[in-house]
């Protein structure tokens, strides 16, 4: 399906984006471990955690919807069923690689697979240190890419350096920790999004957290029950970039954004653009299920600064950074990026498209690295095609970027957007005024 995008003379309005993605997933996987039934609220229903709920319906957990309320009914740690199947993903990395963690600690066989970009994505990354914990596990092209098989049980506890700081990584080990002799520990250098630690303190889990000059190191002993949890998922930051980047980039814009997360392994992006010099203010500050929630207000911000990302701040924006080069077109100067090579094994290379599609619209003031980008503002866009290469957030990065293109962007695959965010186009339409 192919999108025109128009351009438009302001933003506004007010938004209540889809729930955040992370934290859906967690409700049913982790859900699925307690002893009892976990209510959830705004539940984000998109591809990926549709996805999730399937598998886990598969593997034996009972899940029900009532008056927009998610009920899943925790079986422990040992109630899993062996699938009758082969479990399909779909296009969820977070399903896939969260889900090996559990299925690690089963006494059970499953085979693992998911759509074409999925089984191009590396999961040895994920494989190898269960298989260091005791699992039996395989995967294609010498254990690198789906589908996969493994045969769990007998773990013992390991203590892993994550060297890439993959949130999904550390969450599959730590959930594979719950079922361990021993304790589990994963050591990082730059911590990553902490949601599954968090999920699990809450839910009564052993588990320690602790920072010191080599970075972060969080520990985990099994033989804990956990306890279900009611929730009210908060509304996803990556989500609500878009129309914060929207607000600052087309003139006599403003907009607030009810609910959003910010968890600070996830708002990188928004204080990226306040160091920038954009107009974003946090308002109405409080906690839900130990997440930090606000409403944002955002505002036309002409006189942005470039600026430079460093490999540190990467893993608190990793999924925003083709977004903040998106932005950076609009602000005086050149912005650097350094450290985002984990982008080029996203659903598609991020960094790539980005500079490739960039290019198609008329930007020449850009530059790719083979760990980032470099690009100098502030520069008028003609418009043009672009390629979203099916990957949600591209399409919608560069949806954002038409709203100020004279002759607007057309983009290509734009119902890929599902994944992550069925209504944006709708959205995007309630709030923009041409």
């Amino acid at each position: 399906m192919e999108i025109k995008i128009e351009k438009v003379k302001k933003v506004e309005g007010e938004l209540r984006v889809p729930s955040d993605k992370s934290i859906s997933h967690r409700t049913v996987i982790i859900g699925s471990l307690a002893n009892g039934v976990s209510t959830v609220k705004h539940f984000l229903k998109a591809g990926d955690t549709l996805t999730t709920i399937n598998i886990y319906r598969k593997l034996g957990v009972q899940i029900d919807e009532s008056q927009g309320l998610l009920f899943i009914h925790g079986i422990n740690l040992t109630g899993f069923k062996e699938p009758q199947d082969v479990l399909d993903m779909g296009n969820s990395g977070t399903t896939t690689r969260l889900t090996f963690g559990i299925l690690a600690g089963q006494r059970f066989f499953s085979c693992i697979t998911g759509d074409e970009s999925l089984r191009k994505r590396p999961m040895k990354r994920v494989l190898n240190p269960l298989k260091l914990m005791g699992a039996h596990v395989d995967a294609r092209q010498k254990g690198e890419f789906l589908p996969s098989a493994i045969r769990g049980g007998n773990l013992r506890g390991i203590e892993y350096l994550n060297e890439k700081s993959s949130a999904q990584v550390k969450s599959a080990i730590l959930l594979a920790g719950l079922y361990a002799q021993r304790k589990t520990a994963v050591i990082e250098p730059i911590m990553s999004r902490n949601h599954t630690e968090n999920m699990l303190k809450i839910m009564g889990a052993n588990i320690k957290e602790k920072f010191t000059e080599g970075g972060y190191t969080v520990e985990i002993k099994g033989g804990n029950e956990l306890k279900p949890i009611d929730i009210n998922v908060p509304a996803d930051p990556s989500s609500a970039s878009f129309f914060v980047a929207a607000a600052v980039i087309v003139p006599n814009s403003e907009i607030l954004l009810k609910d959003v997360l910010v968890n600070p392994t996830r708002d990188g992006f928004f204080r990226k653009l306040k160091q920038m010099g954009a107009n974003i203010e946090y308002i109405n500050h409080r906690e839900e299920a130990g997440e930090p929630v606000v409403d944002i207000i955002a505002k036309y911000s002409p006189d942005m600064k470039a600026t430079t990302v460093t490999k540190e701040e990467v893993p608190s924006m990793i999924d925003e950074i083709p977004l903040l080069a998106l932005v950076a077109t609009q602000a005086h100067g050149e912005t650097i990026i350094h450290g985002a090579r984990e982008l080029r094994v996203k659903e598609s290379d991020r960094i790539k498209a980005t500079v490739e599609n960039l290019k198609r619209i008329g930007v020449d003031t850009v530059e790719e690295l083979e760990d980032g980008m470099i690009i100098k503002g502030k520069t008028k866009i003609k418009g043009g095609t672009i390629d979203s290469y099916k990957d949600h957030r591209i399409a919608m990065g560069f949806s954002i970027i038409g709203l100020i293109c004279e002759e607007g962007i057309t983009i290509k695959d734009a119902d890929c957007v599902y994944i992550s965010y069925p209504e944006f186009y709708d959205h995007l339409k309630k709030v923009t005024k041409s």
